[in-house]
C-alpha cells in the first residue's frame, strides 16, 4: 500500500521508523484516548510488525505516514479488521495517528481521503467504518468530516477497555453508506 499525496506519502514502515513510531506511542497526550495508553518501545515495534505482516498478507493494513518536505515519520494510518463485537460483525475500518506536533496542519484529513480514495476495488469490503471512544470528539469531527455518518444504533463498549473507565463506550462511523461505492 503506498498513496502519494500533495505533501505526504503514506508507505510501507522502515527501520528508520521505529524511533519516531515509539516517540509518538509514547506520548500521554496523543494516546488519550487509546486503552491501554502509552506503549512502551517493544509494543510499539510490535504493531509495526503486525501491521507488515496484514499488508504482506491482505494487501493492505497501517502504514507509515512520512511529510514529503522532510522526510519525517509524523504517524501512521490505514485500515484493518475490526473485531467480531463491533456493530455489525467484522468490518473494514480506518484508523489514524499522528504525532502531537503535527496536529493541526491538515495531515490526518490529506492522509484518510487518500486512503479512501485509494480503497474502491481494493478492499475486501462494501463499507468502511470508523470508531473511536464516545469521548474522542477530534477523531469524531475528523470522521464526520470525511463525510462518515454516525448512527446512534450503533454505540457500544468496547470490552477489551475496563468497565467505569470512560473510553470504554465507542461509537461506529460508516463510510459510503451505499454498499455498491467500494466495489
Amino acid at each position: 500500500m503506498r498513496i502519494e499525496t500533495d505533501r505526504l506519502l503514506l508507505r510501507p514502515w522502515q527501520r528508520a521508523d521505529h524511533e519516531a513510531w515509539a516517540a509518538i506511542n509514547a506520548d500521554p497526550e496523543v494516546r488519550r484516548y487509546y486503552w491501554p495508553s502509552i506503549q512502551s518501545r517493544s509494543e510499539s515495534d510490535a504493531v509495526i510488525v503486525a501491521c507488515e505482516q496484514a499488508v504482506d498478507e491482505q494487501g493492505f493494513g497501517f502504514v507509515a505516514v512520512e511529510r514529503q518536505a522532510d522526510h519525517a515519520l509524523i504517524g501512521g494510518i490505514g485500515f484493518s479488521w475490526t473485531d467480531e463485537e463491533i456493530p455489525g460483525g467484522r468490518q473494514v475500518e480506518i484508523g489514524w495517528i499522528f504525532g502531537q506536533q503535527y496536529w493541526g496542519q491538515g495531515y490526518a484529513f490529506e492522509a484518510a481521503t487518500a486512503c479512501l480514495a485509494w480503497a474502491p476495488g481494493r478492499l475486501p469490503a462494501l463499507q468502511v467504518i470508523g470508531y473511536t471512544s464516545e469521548i474522542n470528539t477530534p477523531s469524531r469531527r475528523l470522521m464526520e468530516k470525511l463525510g462518515m455518518r454516525r448512527d446512534p444504533a450503533e454505540l457500544f463498549d468496547d470490552i477489551t477497555v475496563p468497565e467505569g473507565n470512560p473510553l470504554r463506550p465507542h461509537c461506529c462511523i460508516g463510510w459510503n453508506s451505499s454498499p455498491t461505492e467500494l466495489r
